[in-house]
């Protein structure tokens, strides 16, 4: 399994490239922009307005970073600034930071808290379009620092070291400038955890996503931010920002380490959605995935409100919201929730659709325009899945999976030659040349998960009539593929092959294969119950009793929020 990236990351990245490129071309004309540019404008790095003081958010915790201020008011808004950037909404950051800048013009702190969040963050590079406003920002807050404290000079001087004077193509020496700046004041301010925290997070933005050695040992890097983060927890169990950002420098190899953090994040700051989400990104990898439900679930309704408050625009509505509604579906799914599962997925699928054909942006949407295709077929759900009209006719990743979930379908409804047709046009179209350059974020091409797809589809055709070495050849090949898929959470391919390949294997008479091949999927996904159900199925096809006695009860707990009846690994 190749390097591990979130979807959100990868998606992020493209989109902030678009932008840049979108803001460039709008600059260099005259006329009325073109409509996507203007809606890819809103996703551009956080530049709020200044017209209108934000409101105050209740339920975003206590944090408090005292800043050299008389203003009540000021000073407030500052902590909740520090709170937002922590939970990754930078734009709402910005315009908190700004609002106590209006109410004490001359808090330097303020205004370095506007250059902060304008900056790149492990989930986003810094836009072109961002730098001057950073710089003026910055030279504001440098302006105003003899009314600073000693401590707040250094955080201003520290980030001074960010920010290049005009745009460059690569910013890795401002990020590692940065970076060092910022070890050099959490040392010189052992109990300023904030100066820890933020310390934590610049090294892991020299190096996103990247912590980890292939063996499953941290990296230098990761080692140091790791310790870091671990220190400041020791002291203040409940800091919004190392609880987070602890999950992220974990979750790859060691997500085991960051189950307190989870358990905290899910109550600490209610009122920030990204957060409250964040405790899912363990509980998946952990098995825990009605906590990864729940933890979803107030994500969302977090943002909902937040979003009727502000009405807000940027990249965190955008993609950090719908990014929500794809976990949602992924842990629905394996609790056997198809109704949420399916109501997540349309969600999902909610993105605008004029980036159904953007050149940056295609594959991930139509990929999230699948996810109701792929809920269906997962659930069985097999009549209503003939009842779907194709997709255009140039969307070819969409029609690929439609004719994937057709297939499936008339499979269930034993009409093997309609499925045979259906195959036959998704393998064409998993070999379309054009189609590898069509990619979910910056990870896995959509004909990846097409040949994915086609493998599956060609084995449960093969296991239908009794050929059976023939599909046992075929899944093994689709797990093959599937494991060599860039890992993204959620997966990109909607159902673990492992899972319908055990299926065959007991059709075929082989449980002992099935009873390894289900364990195998169960190192993967811990405690998930089509699988467990597999796996008691394979150990009582082989009169192990008492294992599989132990595994059934494992089953009827994974199971007990499922709203659907299962008879074996996969419908």
């Amino acid at each position: 399994m190749r390097q591990r990236m979130t979807i959100l990351f990868s998606l992020i990245v493209v989109i902030s490239l678009a932008v840049s490129v979108l803001t460039h071309q709008a600059q260099a004309q005259s006329s009325q922009p073109a409509d996507h540019t203007m809606h890819m404008a809103q996703v551009a790095s956080p530049q709020p307005s200044a017209d209108s003081q934000p409101p105050l958010f209740e339920k975003l915790g206590n944090h408090h970073h005292p800043i050299s201020t008389k203003h009540t008011l000021a000073q407030r808004y500052f902590d909740q600034g520090l709170t937002l950037s922590y939970g990754f909404n930078h734009m709402a950051a910005a315009r908190s930071f700004k609002a106590a800048a209006q109410l004490d013009p001359q808090c330097a702190m303020c205004y370095w808290g506007v250059a902060l969040v304008l900056g790149p963050n492990i989930n986003a590079p810094m836009g072109e379009d961002a730098l001057p406003e950073a710089q003026q920002a910055l030279q504001k807050a440098q302006a105003l620092s003899q009314y600073a404290s000693e401590s707040e000079r250094a955080y201003i001087q520290a980030l001074a070291t960010r920010y290049p004077p005009q745009a460059v193509g690569d910013r890795k020496p401002f990020d590692l400038a940065y970076a060092d700046a910022m070890r050099t004041i959490a040392k010189r301010y052992p109990d300023d955890l904030d100066a820890a925290t933020l310390f934590a997070e610049s090294l892991m933005t020299t190096t996103p996503w990247d912590y980890w050695e292939e063996d499953g040992t941290p990296k230098p890097e990761g080692k140091e931010i790791m310790t870091v983060l671990e220190s400041v927890l020791q002291r203040d169990p409940n800091h919004a920002g190392a609880n987070h950002l602890y999950i992220h420098a974990v979750e790859k190899e060691r997500p085991d380490l960051g189950v307190p953090s989870a358990d905290r994040l899910m109550k600490l700051v209610p009122n920030s959605g990204h957060l409250v989400h964040m405790a899912s990104h363990i509980y998946i990898r952990v098995g825990r995935y009605h906590d990864a439900v729940v933890s979803n679930q107030g994500g969302i309704a977090a943002d909902n409100l937040y979003v009727t408050q502000c009405h807000a625009q940027g990249i965190y509505p955008l993609m950090y919201m719908p990014h929500n509604h794809h976990f949602l579906w992924f842990a629905a799914q394996m609790t056997g929730q198809s109704k949420l599962a399916l109501e997540a997925a349309n969600n999902t699928a909610k993105v605008d659709p004029q980036f159904l054909r953007h050149p940056a942006l295609a594959g991930t949407v139509q990929h999230f325009h699948t996810i109701p295709m792929f809920t269906a077929a997962r659930f069985g759900q097999w009549q209503q899945i003939l009842t779907i009209a194709a997709p255009e006719p140039d969307l070819k990743y969409p029609t690929g999976v439609w004719h994937y979930v057709r297939g499936m379908a008339f499979l269930a409804q034993h009409q093997p030659e309609q499925a045979e047709q259906e195959l036959q046009q998704l393998q064409l179209l998993a070999t379309e040349a054009d189609l590898k350059k069509l990619k979910i974020g910056e990870n896995n091409s959509v004909t990846s998960i097409l040949s994915i797809a086609a493998n599956v589809l060609a084995g449960e055709i093969a296991s239908y009539k009794g050929n059976h070495d023939q599909a046992i050849a075929a899944l093994n090949t689709a797990v093959q593929l599937e494991d060599d898929l860039i890992y993204t959470e959620p997966a990109d391919w909607y159902l673990p092959t492992r899972q319908s390949l055990g299926a065959i294997l007991l059709k075929a008479g082989r449980a002992s294969e099935a009873e390894q091949v289900y364990r195998d999927e169960l190192k993967i996904y811990p405690n998930n119950g089509w699988s467990l159900l597999g796996l008691t199925q394979s150990l009582q096809a082989q009169n192990k009793m008492k294992e599989a006695k132990v595994t059934q009860k494992q089953f009827q707990h994974a199971w007990k929020y499922a709203d659907v009846k299962l008879t074996a690994s996969r419908f």
